[in-house]
């Protein structure tokens, strides 16, 4: 795309790492990416006179996060026609905490457009602050295809064990370590005879596997190829407002066992896999039964970090020109 004036600038409040921090920062490389290719300029401050601000998790918690509320409250003083993006990824509810909800109700009051990442985030924020009849959408979560993808993934032969993953860099509770813990101890009876599971990534430390293969964290494409050589990804996440894990595990081909209590999990997994709320071993028996049709159904509506950065970069380019920006 070429431009008549200089290229139009976003600024995000966000820089993505190598290593991974969360699912804002292959977002955000994504996201950056694109609007590179569209032919603008990308930073990730506020003092370059921006066309459009993204502000994603406004906590100044993190050297990678360059501006917070603070900031976004002197410059939208100062630049009251520059149009604000605010990404809401987050909630109290996650992991128990309680003053993420406010800190981000302060934000979203400076932006002319919000995005929540699943339609289970956007209507527990509509139940506490939101007004749903602001200009908002739901853009859900994609992996970079390049990386995710299901090539090579196969169905197990007759005869073969069936593999089970899962992933994450936290090793937070609610992630979902008591329901692995459980399946942990369910192989290692030999109730779930036929079944592997492999957790990579972090855990608590006061859990001691006995019948679980553990990795440790990886990310890209290595953890890609070990997402492959499995058949079905578990996520048993609570009150998550959308996630990565289980999105990666999808694009390399798993069909989805998920806990009901997921939140934004839900909505993915309802489309391609088995939820439970008590009986994980019911439902991944249930999942290896149904596992071609599964993943079939995944294969057809497959999450794509493509489709969510393009959906984001039209959004970023309507709002520059509605602005007069551009």
């Amino acid at each position: 795309m070429f431009f008549s004036k200089p290229k139009p600038t976003l600024a995000i409040s966000l820089v993505p790492t190598r290593s991974s921090w969360g699912g804002a920062s292959p977002f955000v490389s994504q996201l950056a990416s694109c609007m590179w290719r569209r032919g603008w300029r990308v930073v990730f401050d506020l003092n370059r006179d921006p066309d459009v601000v993204l502000v994603i998790d406004p906590r100044r918690d993190h050297r990678a996060k360059r501006f917070g509320l603070a900031e976004l409250e002197n410059f939208r003083e100062r630049h009251p026609q520059v149009p604000i993006l605010h990404r809401i990824n987050e909630c109290d509810q996650r992991k128990g905490t309680d003053d993420i909800d406010e800190l981000l109700r302060r934000t979203n009051a400076l932006a002319d457009h919000t995005v929540f990442i699943s339609e289970w985030l956007r209507d527990y924020f509509s139940a506490k602050w939101f007004d749903p009849t602001l200009p908002h959408a739901v853009i859900y979560n994609g992996a970079d295809p390049r990386v995710y993808h299901p090539i090579g993934n196969h169905l197990p032969g007759p005869g073969e064990t069936v593999r089970v993953v899962t992933h994450h860099w936290s090793a937070h509770w609610l992630k979902g370590y008591d329901v692995y813990q459980r399946v942990d101890d369910i192989i290692a009876t030999g109730a779930l005879p036929g079944v592997a599971f492999r957790v990579i990534g972090r855990w608590p430390e006061e859990i001691r596997w006995k019948a679980t293969e553990t990795l440790a964290p990886m990310t890209g494409p290595p953890l890609a190829a070990k997402l492959r050589e499995c058949h079905l990804y578990l996520t048993a996440s609570r009150w998550e407002p959308c996630g990565m894990h289980h999105v990666e595990g999808a694009q390399c081909g798993l069909p989805l066992v998920y806990h009901e209590d997921g939140g934004g999990i839900v909505e993915a997994g309802m489309r391609y896999g088995i939820g439970f709320r008590d009986d994980v071993a019911g439902a991944i028996r249930k999942a290896i039964v149904r596992l071609a049709d599964l993943r079939h159904r995944l294969l057809e509506q497959m999450p794509s970090g493509e489709c969510m950065v393009l959906e984001f970069a039209d959004t970023i380019q309507r709002l520059a020109v509605e602005s007069g920006r551009l």
